[in-house]
């Protein structure tokens, strides 16, 4: 991590004292991403030892700041060492405010609208700055092309349909593929394709968007990437939904280009089922050969998108082959088991008053970890901080500006995140996470509160938070 505090001395002329890192953004991408930051600065700091991937983001970065468009700045740099680091854009995702803005189907209205701003932007990554990008730095191709194209398919044949046991005729499948290739590269392809448009690389600041993760970016069909975000698995939009937000995309898209709509729903759904092809290829490879069971738990959600666009899409090639793996999908026990196999791990997070107990584990687990915060400085004990609580800005820039609260709560993170890494692997259902300080008001719920939001944007985990003592004392106030 040297590199990065460097780097962070560098461009802002002070040190780096606080290094928050951020494994729950990992995914299956292998990179090391911390947050750094002192009083007067920020910036996301990141590690990854391939090199080509590196200089696609950076030059794609400075391009798309330079049409305007929002992603983060590149503050510095040192692609010898696999290291830069950007502009913070928060820590709340499109994925993490969907998720907070619905109950089952029904959406909010905030949560629509933030989608259709996002989809809103896709056209000018695609027009305005993909006609005069540099295409060279691309990796590992310059465009979606045939070969592109023959990767993912295979990814999606031996990762996916191999090992969920899914049976097929080898050479039938491949001439579906060939068929399908075909008609998928016979769409105009002349634009930006951004590869990994979803809801997770997709920032909300504000209220607005901002775009992460287009290192993959290259040349290709417009349709690509727009369903990326509409059947982004875990995301299980409402087909009414899908449509609304690809209405309103078409509608963007037709102020910067002439657009026939009609030749582009020609190979829309070619392309959705593509994308989801793709991602069940990583699905697969990440949960059934790494044995990652978390990333499983996005299989059910594809799933249904694929069961809806068979009972619902007639594509203008035959594939009968493939079709036919799709449904034996559809009928496999296999993957139905998966599906129950991949549920997610609860992680239940508690503040508390030692003098008033240990929180109960309700779930037979056994109680998990109990984080003893009463060795650190206590706003409580100073009259401004008295009838505040740990979730209030003062108390929060009370304690951030104390060095053995970062490190007390670096050690719990780095604990933590080892425990839900082994508990997915081996597929338990509930870890308890408990801090405790004198009078359960300060410095355990501000702990309970910084434990929550790093797990929060983890794969495979739900995050339940509870202050008890908060709790205990709104409802005494309420009875009075």
């Amino acid at each position: 991590m040297d590199i990065l505090k460097q780097l962070f001395e560098r461009h802002f002329h002070s040190p780096a004292e606080r290094v928050q890192p951020l494994q729950g953004q990992l995914g299956g991408s292998g990179r090391k991403i911390v947050r750094l930051g002192n009083e007067k600065a920020g910036a996301i700091g990141i590690l990854y030892d391939v090199r080509e991937e590196n200089v696609a983001f950076v030059e794609f970065s400075r391009h798309f700041r330079k049409h305007g468009l929002p992603v983060p700045e590149i503050y510095e740099q040192d692609l010898e060492q696999g290291a830069y680091i950007e502009e913070d854009l928060g820590d709340v995702t499109l994925f993490d405010f969907l998720s907070k803005n619905r109950t089952g189907d029904s959406i909010s209205p905030q949560a629509v609208e933030a989608y259709r701003k996002a989809v809103a932007v896709l056209p000018r990554f695609q027009v305005e700055a993909g006609h005069d990008l540099n295409y060279k730095v691309c990796y590992p191709r310059d465009s979606f092309d045939r070969q592109s194209i023959s990767w993912d398919l295979n990814y999606f044949k031996y990762y996916f349909l191999r090992l969920a046991g899914i049976a097929f005729n080898e050479q039938a499948l491949e001439d579906d593929f060939g068929r399908l290739t075909k008609f998928l590269l016979s769409a105009p392809r002349d634009y930006f394709l951004y590869r990994d448009f979803q809801s997770r690389n997709i920032m909300l600041r504000d209220g607005e968007p901002f775009f992460l993760d287009y290192q993959g970016g290259r040349k290709g069909a417009l349709q690509y990437d727009i369903a990326s975000l509409l059947y982004d698995a875990k995301a299980d939009l409402t087909p009414e939904l899908r449509q609304h937000l690809l209405d309103h995309y078409l509608e963007t898209l037709a102020r910067s280009i002439p657009l026939d709509r009609e030749a582009f729903m020609q190979h829309y759904y070619a392309y959705v089922y593509i994308r989801i092809m793709q991602a069940l290829g990583a699905y697969g490879f990440r949960g059934f050969y790494e044995r990652k069971v978390h990333f499983l738990q996005s299989v059910p959600y594809a799933l249904k998108n694929v069961r809806w666009l068979l009972h619902n899409v007639s594509l203008p090639i035959a594939l009968p082959t493939l079709l036919d793996a799709f449904n034996s999908m559809l009928a496999s026990e296999k993957l139905q088991t998966v599906a129950s196999s991949g549920e997610l791990l609860t992680i239940r997070i508690f503040s508390f008053s030692f003098h008033r107990g240990l929180p109960k584990d309700e779930t037979g687990n056994g109680g998990g970890f109990i984080f003893d915060g009463r060795s650190l400085p206590n706003p409580g004990g100073e009259e401004q901080f008295k009838s505040l609580t740990g979730r209030d800005a003062p108390v929060i820039d009370y304690l951030n500006q104390q060095d053995s609260v970062h490190q007390f709560v670096s050690s719990v993170t780095s604990l933590v995140d080892a425990s839900v890494s082994s508990y997915q692997r081996r597929g338990f259902k509930n870890l308890m996470v408990s801090f405790g300080c004198t009078g359960g008001q300060h410095r355990s719920v501000f702990l309970a509160e910084q434990l929550a939001r790093h797990l929060q944007g983890r794969s495979g985990v739900e995050v339940v938070l509870q202050h008890r003592e908060l709790e205990r004392m709104a409802m005494e106030k309420a009875a009075q």
